[in-house]
């Protein structure tokens, strides 16, 4: 998803830029962090309100589906929320990318999907069956928005071309080594 794309600029040089980098510090990343964290405080009032109060009257089966969903909810905000706010300790100068790429090692993007059929699924409350999905596609985004950052297929500076290493190698082949 990391796209980067030579410009032209006065030196004559190339330069790329790294669309994922560039995202992450816009509005729309701003946008993406406020929904993000929107979410985690709606799901919390749900779950400690009206979604306790309507768990009681669910049977068996929905009781344990409602159960399972609101612990893999709660686990899938949460993580999205940590990695949300490793991107704006970057954003903010507080990391730097490479800080927040180690830490990002413990924040788990992926997480089980949500089966949306079977028994007890369709008593499962409205509210409820809407916030998993919500939070499943903001779990997407923010997929798409960590392969684009963190991909493997980056320009990095040791990989840009080096004049001075380029000669040492053109003389060491010439001359050969005595190694």
């Amino acid at each position: 998803m990391t796209q980067d794309v030579p410009m032209d600029s006065d030196d004559g040089r190339g330069e790329t830029i790294d669309f994922g980098t560039r995202f992450a510090n816009s509005e729309t990343f701003r946008t993406l962090f406020r929904e993000g964290m929107a979410l985690v405080e709606e799901t919390a009032s749900y779950l400690d309100g009206p979604g306790r109060a309507e768990s009681r009257g669910l049977s068996r089966s929905a009781s344990l589906i409602y159960a399972t969903e609101s612990m893999r909810l709660t686990t899938r905000l949460m993580q999205l929320a940590s990695w949300l706010l490793l991107q704006r300790a970057v954003n903010e100068g507080e990391m730097t990318q490479a800080q927040a790429g180690a830490e990002k090692s413990k924040v788990r993007i992926e997480s089980p999907k949500s089966e949306r059929s079977g028994p007890g699924w369709d008593e499962v409350p409205e509210m409820l069956r809407s916030l998993v999905e919500r939070s499943q596609r903001l779990q997407d985004r923010i997929r798409r928005l960590d392969e684009a950052i963190f991909s493997d297929d980056r320009p990095d500076a040791e990989v840009a071309p080096n004049p001075v290493g380029e000669q040492l190698g053109l003389l060491t082949r010439a001359f050969g080594s005595d190694d």
